[in-house]
């Protein structure tokens, strides 16, 4: 039996990289900024946080949320929460406190660790948390937290014994304001190593020739980062390169220092790669880089199109979101069908018009993705929202509008207006709104996203003021500050338009989609 196929074999309970640290201590596993680790280290590291959670009581089914920057004990909490059943929630640490907390609280976490980079959110959310059992701080303090490395520096590094697999439960923002848990279920034991080699198959990793190495180049807490350039590499035995914080230039520098083979990017990320001058460009070897994979956000076709004559017919595309996968779509037939997100398989996706119904080839409507009953989701305590996502038996949508053409692939054509994705980041306007409306000045607001060459949209506020107050440059620029504290400045509107009435439905509803059609009347 292979080194890989010993690692599936484990899968079912989360002990993957146990097989490798066995079988190769001194294997390279992670390297940072900073540091680094062999698999038998972190496999060592993730044991001793394992007994300790263990010793604090947690149980299979137990929630712990983690608020940490790209680091080595990113890694080291999801592997040791995967190994006791835990239910792992990875909070964004560019939330503002109050929203750290909120997820935080939300996710029922009995543990928190967070890192000193996040000790303001850290604080908040172990408030008037009634169910926590432990609080981590690493590298630094936080009132209320235990030091991580001391906490766990007395634990055994062996095994645990009776290792349960966990689940991930990451977040989305909600279109009613706040931010909701995505609950996958987990597949039986006996197909937990299927879907390890599936991934492994799909993302091109090659774990027995020693020569693949993934880079992380987005926050390890979005799905895309986490998902493809994290757990499935170092699950199958493959180190990983984590980027603390994203740079063009940078990115390019570790490629070809270490080797890279695989890698995620956003479109921005393509954007800004593109915008450093041809000379720079030329000046790193690139020739390792074998699979490149980009989603989160739809990608100009231009864009797409000069970084495959840059990198080569490596570039793939995945649509899919955190309630789980739709389709991808390799280079060979974007470059044959420009603009296309895949070929779905029979009955995985359906395009569905507002009364349900089917339907016909290039026919605009809703996209609708098969709900794998191995893998379906649940939005966490909220059974309405779940219902609503999955109204349509046997498949979900996360609003999308597309129509498949007549050789059967999808295209995407715009989506339900709520959601804004700004730099792959989501970014849900009903929040925005529900933090403006409380300004004085402020009689209505509707948010909405705009076009932006870099960003590929941006939050607009549209206001409506009171009669007491006049629009002028300066109210603007209260408005697109009001939310510190509030809510995180990546959330900020962009810009401010003031009208003399919001548009509505007779029930009262905000028409988003019109009016965030006045601004992409002309965009391609």
């Amino acid at each position: 039996m292979s080194l890989f196929e010993q690692c599936c074999d484990r899968a079912n309970v989360g002990m993957e990289i146990s097989a490798v640290a066995e079988a190769e201590p001194d294997r390279l596993a992670i390297i940072t900024e900073s540091r680094q680790c062999s698999f038998g280290e972190l496999n060592a590291r993730v044991n001793q946080l394992a007994h300790l959670l263990r010793d604090k009581g947690l149980v299979a089914g137990d929630g712990i949320a983690l608020i940490c920057s790209n680091r080595i004990e990113f890694a080291e909490v999801a592997l040791a929460s995967h190994r006791l059943g835990l239910r792992f929630t990875p909070v964004n640490w560019h939330l503002t406190a109050s929203e750290a907390a909120y997820v935080a609280k939300d996710c029922d976490a009995k543990a928190i660790i967070a890192d000193s980079r996040n000790a303001q959110a850290a604080e908040s959310a172990i408030q008037e948390n009634h169910k926590l059992q432990l609080a981590l701080i690493i590298d630094g303090n936080a009132k209320g937290y235990q030091n991580y490395e001391q906490a766990i520096a007395s634990y055994s590094a062996s095994n645990i014994d009776q290792p349960a697999r966990g689940t991930v439960m990451q977040y989305t923002s909600g279109t009613t304001g706040k931010p909701k848990g995505v609950l996958r279920s987990q597949p039986d034991p006996s197909a937990a190593a299927g879907m390890q080699q599936i991934l492994t198959a799909v993302f091109q990793f090659e774990p027995d020739s020693g020569a693949d190495m993934s880079l992380v180049t987005g926050p390890l807490y979005h799905a895309g980062p986490y998902n493809l350039c994290l757990m499935t590499p170092l699950s199958s035995g493959i180190p990983v390169v984590i980027m603390d914080k994203w740079q063009p230039e940078h990115c390019l520098s570790l490629i070809e220092k270490y080797k890279v083979t695989h890698c995620f990017m956003v479109p921005t990320m393509f954007e800004r790669l593109l915008q450093l001058p041809f000379a720079d460009r030329e000046l790193f070897d690139l020739s390792t880089l074998r699979f490149v994979i980009h989603g989160a956000a739809p990608c100009n076709k231009e864009t797409k199109q000069k970084m495959l004559e840059w990198f080569g017919p490596i570039i793939w595309e995945m649509f899919a979101g955190t309630e789980g996968p739709g389709t991808l779509v390799s280079p060979h037939d974007w470059l044959a069908k420009p603009g296309t997100v895949g070929k779905p398989g029979p009955e995985q996706v359906r395009i569905l018009n507002d009364n349900g119904e089917q339907l016909g080839v290039g026919e605009e409507g809703q996209v609708w993705l098969f709900n794998n009953p191995n893998s379906s989701f649940e939005y966490y305590k909220s059974p309405d929202k779940t219902a609503e996502a999955q109204r349509v038996e046997g498949y979900f949508s996360a609003g999308d509008i597309g129509y498949i053409d007549e050789d059967g692939f999808l295209f995407l054509t715009g989506r339900s207006a709520e959601i804004i994705i700004s730099g792959g980041v989501n970014i849900y306007p009903q929040e925005i709104d529900n933090v403006l409306i409380e300004h004085p000045a402020i009689a209505d607001v509707a948010c909405v996203g705009v076009p932006n060459g870099d960003l590929g949209e941006v939050v607009k506020a549209v206001v409506c003021l009171h009669s007491s107050f006049s629009a002028s440059d300066e109210l603007a620029e209260q408005i697109t500050q009001f939310g510190e504290g509030y809510i995180a400045k990546q959330k900020w509107p962009r810009s401010v338009d003031f009208v003399d009435t919001i548009p509505r439905s007779e029930a009262g509803k905000v028409l988003r989609r019109s009016l965030r059609d006045r601004y992409w009347s002309n965009e391609a």
